[in-house]
């Protein structure tokens, strides 16, 4: 049995096809990743999969129950974790979780006892007696996926969970969502952060203007962008038009600038012609202080995918700074 399957899902909010004819297919026990920019359908997706908005057209079935017409059913075994922190900031972290446990069924000493315990778990065991007014940003996050587990769900739902979080911080929700799947809880992820997909998710679909535009592995989705990919820093900033032309025309590939000033990459099929281009390029007295080939990233496959980067951006076509 799947975790989760919807078939032609669709919202509609007046003009607005949030969510445009979505088939999804989610194994148990497993983390899963739905990736897109912002605006891409991702919240409203995962909304309608927790039950809080009703789809207006399709299917879908979490763990074997219906959204719609066997609700009740649905929420008794899933967990959603939003975009921002459910807490009472003026009770302690230790009086939230305890809350939380007593209005899930446990009684008195075992609320208590599993508030602990699960403050213990996410490391806010020395933060447990202060008010969460006081948290940093990464504690109130791990307060609040823990808010989720007071009941070990069979599905847990993160809508984009370190959003805004330090990369310390986010590690370690990370570690925290690899534990949750040890124990047998299917997470199913939304983000628009393409390492996240990157380092969690076995499984990943990619999402654009509320449609599944592709789906599988990270492996797998790599291998759709080409056998490999170049990325190379010039020694002069200055000479990356250049280096980035000769490249594009020599490889076949359109070079995508980076961030970087002195940094490009693109696209191989053909990892033998490599060597060569790179020969001509220092042959014309172009230095280059870094090379490498190396198998594509996500944000080169979404960049191919949808024609932009994943944060929405225009891509730095070579063409454009010439």
């Amino acid at each position: 049995m799947k975790a989760i399957e919807t078939r032609g899902l669709v919202k509609v909010f007046g003009a607005n096809r949030a969510v445009d004819g979505v088939d999804l297919a989610v194994p148990a026990g497993c983390v899963s990743s739905v990736l897109g920019p912002n605006g891409a359908g991702k919240t409203t997706l995962i909304r309608m999969i927790a039950t809080l908005i009703r789809p207006d057209g399709g299917t879908a079935r979490v763990l074997g129950h219906d959204v719609t017409t066997e609700a009740a059913q649905v929420r008794a075994r899933v967990a959603l974790t939003g975009q921002f922190a459910s807490l009472d900031e003026d009770l302690t972290g230790l009086e939230n979780l305890t809350l939380l446990a007593r209005l899930r069924g446990h009684r008195g000493r075992a609320a208590r006892r599993r508030a602990t315990d699960l403050l213990e778990a996410f490391d806010l065991g020395p933060a447990a007696r202060r008010e969460v007014k006081t948290y940093s940003g990464g504690m109130r996050r791990r307060l609040d996926i823990a808010g989720s587990l007071v009941v070990r769900p069979a599905l847990l739902m993160l809508d984009e969970p370190t959003t805004g979080l330090d990369p310390r911080t986010r590690g370690q929700v990370w570690q925290s969502v690899r534990a949750l799947v040890g124990a047998g809880t299917t997470v199913l992820l939304t983000t628009q952060y393409l390492e996240e997909a990157d380092q969690l998710a076995d499984r990943i679909a990619v999402v654009d203007h509320g449609r599944v535009i592709a789906e599988g592995t990270s492996g797998r989705l790599k291998s759709l962008v080409g056998a490999g990919a170049l990325r190379v820093r010039v020694s002069d900033s200055a000479d990356r038009p250049e280096v980035a032309r000769l490249l594009g025309a020599m490889l076949g590939a359109d070079p995508v600038l980076e961030p970087d000033p002195a940094a490009l990459s693109l696209r191989v099929d053909e990892p033998a012609a490599v060597a060569s281009a790179l020969a001509a390029v220092t042959g014309r007295g172009l230095a280059l202080g870094e090379y490498a080939l190396a198998q594509p990233s996500l944000d080169e496959v979404f960049l191919a995918l949808t024609g932009k980067p994943a944060d929405g951006t225009a891509p730095g076509h070579a063409e454009a700074s010439t």
